[in-house]
């Protein structure tokens, strides 16, 4: 798959591009090859409706609590400094999927058939006019907060976080790309959910590729995959301690999709991710643990993560 990715890029031939975590199962569609499928996505923010209907079984703080302490006595044994720990919840809503993705206001959106969809606000990579760029998103708050934008500014563990995400995705791109820059260090999002607006901290990152750069297009894919943001660092490390400390297999959630439109490439983290299983809908959420975490805030961000916009 990763060389018919190059050759669809190295001959101009538009394409979606969909990856699991782990990028073991990488779908790409052309599209004539979308139009027999029922699969939606969009690049383009849209209107928010009415709210939508949700009520949710996230799981205990004790359960949450276990895994979290194991994450610290990973990190404090040197095996990792920053993951991203999830969680899947139950949810009940009389919305469809489909329903959920027309309703839903993100940046990036994605139905894929009747199994899952998200509605995420994180880009994964840009490419335009041989520029790579990639926006890590990490520190999030409740506006509502008193002073919200000064208290997730100056809050030593979310500034510790986003600083070594950041230097983990400046890494990435410095194996596909020249002349890395961080173009933008935490600035403010500002994202709507169901009953609430919340603030995100972002950076952007740049680099350059060559023009040549389509030519080996999968082999760019591949190199960056998993996406730094949502695994954590060291990459390698940090994606074993996942898999043993979740109780949930990732799947699509937290891989990424992207649109090749026959020049440049713009693409999604797959957060903000509900999928179906069997007849019950699970929305899976987390957020990054550092050692300065408290088990108690990053329950409840876990949390907040779970709405229809």
């Amino acid at each position: 798959m990763i060389n018919r990715i190059s050759n669809l890029a190295s001959q101009g031939t538009p394409f979606l591009l969909i990856s699991d975590f782990k990028a073991e199962r990488l779908l790409v569609y052309t599209q004539d090859e979308l139009a027999k499928e029922d699969i939606e996505f969009s690049f383009i923010p849209t209107t928010i409706l009415e709210p939508a209907p949700l009520t949710k079984q996230p799981i205990d703080y004790q359960t949450y609590k276990l895994g979290f302490d194991k994450i610290i006595e990973h990190i404090k044994a040197g095996e990792t400094y920053l993951l991203n720990y999830t969680c899947s919840t139950p949810i009940k809503t009389t919305l469809s999927l489909k329903e959920i993705y027309q309703k839903a206001h993100a940046k990036f959106k994605l139905r894929f058939k009747d199994e899952f969809v998200c509605f995420s606000p994180e880009r994964f990579i840009k490419i335009e006019n041989n520029t790579i760029s990639t926006y890590p998103m990490k520190g999030t708050i409740d506006a509502a907060v008193p002073n919200a934008v000064e208290s997730i500014l100056s809050n030593e563990k979310e500034m510790a976080e986003h600083i070594m995400v950041v230097d983990l995705l400046r890494n990435d791109l410095g194996i596909v790309a020249r002349d890395i820059k961080v173009e933008k260090f935490r600035y403010i999002d500002h994202l709507k959910t169901g009953d609430k607006e919340l603030l995100q901290v972002s950076s952007m990152i740049t680099g350059q590729l060559p023009s040549s750069w389509r030519e080996s297009f999968g082999d760019i894919i591949s190199a960056l995959l998993p996406a730094g943001s949502i695994s954590g660092t060291p990459k390698k490390s940090t994606v074993k301690i996942i898999e043993e400390i979740e109780e949930h297999e990732r799947d699509f959630f937290t891989g990424v999709f992207g649109y090749f439109d026959g020049q440049n490439f713009d693409s999604a983290v797959m957060i903000r991710f509900i999928e179906k299983q069997n007849s019950q809908l699970i929305y899976k959420s987390g957020g990054g643990i550092t050692l300065e975490s408290k088990a108690e805030d990053e329950y409840q961000e876990m949390i907040d993560k779970i709405y229809i916009p």
